[in-house]
């Protein structure tokens, strides 16, 4: 086996099987948060799990957790040994699998971040039909709609709909997103119902502060481009706010097809010069770089592109 990192397993030493049972005692306590837990689910007692923990925390002269009599977190130190002892441990669990051929079962918890408007009814959906395939695999997932630090706040994996320039994340495209342009049927009767291109122009417009269309849109080939000018007046990361701004009159936007669908079949927004006004975007799949990705990311992953809702 080779050397691990000093700053993780200090002098250098190779890990010892005990200190592997150890990590791994661990990690389950930290993701269940209860010694107890933990230890029933290892078939073990409640105090020799709290020896594997302390043998880490002597090896590493540092606290690990921070326990009280009813509650148990991580530490600075810990949530770092944590992410890090994690990965490591995924790795040798899929090497290991791999190498004598076995099924890798994806199982834990699948920690993802996705935009917020992945809020709707289709999302949910996809989430309980990919557990119910694997069953061993939780979630707890961000729609805050933040641009998330998967290294330091431990996600697994985040969808967004711009490719990272973080040479130390992967970008994955699992989705093309068709966006439309929108208003809603008392907008268009206050404000006109654009027939053609020069017509948009001076209409409001509800602006995705994330996004690259902005105030001043420029379509078209090069060479046989036509710029259109917006008033905007709403500006917003939460397309959530845009969307429920949208149905309420507020002014044009542009939103993804499957997030208006019900909103279009009920009348309640209409699509403007669907010919000639829609825009194309593609929804990635971000994660740390890995040499081994987890079972449970790359299932999620390609359950995910295989899906033809979100397109």
């Amino acid at each position: 086996m080779a050397r691990l990192s000093a700053a993780l397993f200090p002098s250098g030493s190779l890990i010892r099987m005990d200190t592997l049972l150890s990590m791994k005692v661990f990690r389950l306590v930290a993701e269940l948060k209860s010694f107890a837990a933990a230890a029933e689910r290892l078939g073990i007692s409640p105090a020799m799990a709290s020896k594997h923990v302390m043998h880490l925390e002597r090896r590493l002269a540092t606290r690990l957790l921070n326990r009280t009599s009813r509650h148990v977190g991580l530490s600075e130190a810990g949530a770092l040994y944590f992410e890090r002892s994690s990965q490591m441990l995924e790795a040798l669990e899929e090497v290991e699998a791999e190498v004598s051929k076995a099924t890798i079962i994806p199982n834990g918890t699948l920690k993802l971040s996705a935009p917020n408007w992945m809020a709707n009814a289709d999302f949910p959906k996809l989430l309980a039909e990919y557990q119910e395939r694997y069953p061993q695999v939780q979630f707890e997932v961000d729609l805050s709609g933040r641009l998330v630090n998967l290294v330091e706040e431990g996600f697994d994996l985040a969808l967004r709909a711009t490719q990272t320039q973080d040479e130390a994340l992967i970008a994955r495209p699992v989705a093309k997103i068709r966006f439309h342009l929108v208003a809603a049927p008392a907008y268009l009767q206050k404000y006109g119902h654009p027939k053609s291109m020069d017509e948009l122009n001076g209409h409001r417009l509800l602006v995705y502060t994330l996004g690259a269309l902005g105030s001043t849109v420029t379509f078209g080939a090069p060479g046989a481009t036509q710029t259109l000018k917006f008033v905007p007046v709403l500006r917003s990361a939460n397309e959530t706010l845009l969307h429920l701004a949208a149905v309420a009159g507020m002014g044009l936007a542009f939103l993804p097809k499957f997030l208006v669908a019900q909103d279009l079949a009920a009348n309640r927004l209409e699509l403007l010069l669907p010919e000639r006004f829609t825009a194309e975007g593609t929804l990635y799949g971000v994660y740390p770089s890995r040499r081994y990705l987890s079972a449970k990311v790359r299932t999620f992953l390609d359950f995910f592109a295989a899906d033809s809702r979100f397109t």
